[in-house]
């Protein structure tokens, strides 16, 4: 998997284009057969609820909701710039590497 969960990102496409924030989550839709990220702060929605007792208030309550893996790109810690997320192996293990610095992220 290239983005993972605690990994910065930044949103190409839709209505929160250009912002960063963190992946809380990392969802795999088997009917879709597409990965889904839920990122801190972004792609929010609106939930109204209604009050379940009497004499209680309704409520709005932001929800995160996932988005498609594809509308983000990872963060270069080094650089601050997104990057491409390739892979090396070293002694056994597969370890992933920043495109644009050849880091290990």
């Amino acid at each position: 998997m290239k983005i993972k969960t605690g990994d910065n990102v930044k949103v190409l496409s839709g209505k929160d284009r250009a912002k960063t924030g963190k992946v809380t989550q990392v969802i795999f839709d088997k009917k879709k057969e597409r990965y889904f990220v839920v990122v801190e702060g972004v792609n929010k929605l609106k939930k109204h609820m209604r009050a379940q007792k009497r004499g209680e208030k309704g409520q709005v309550i932001e929800l995160p909701t996932p988005m498609d893996i594809s509308k983000v790109a990872l963060i270069d810690p080094a650089t601050e710039k997104t990057t491409r997320v390739g892979y090396k192996s070293e002694g056994g293990e597969k370890k992933r590497i920043s495109k644009k610095t050849g880091q290990l992220l």
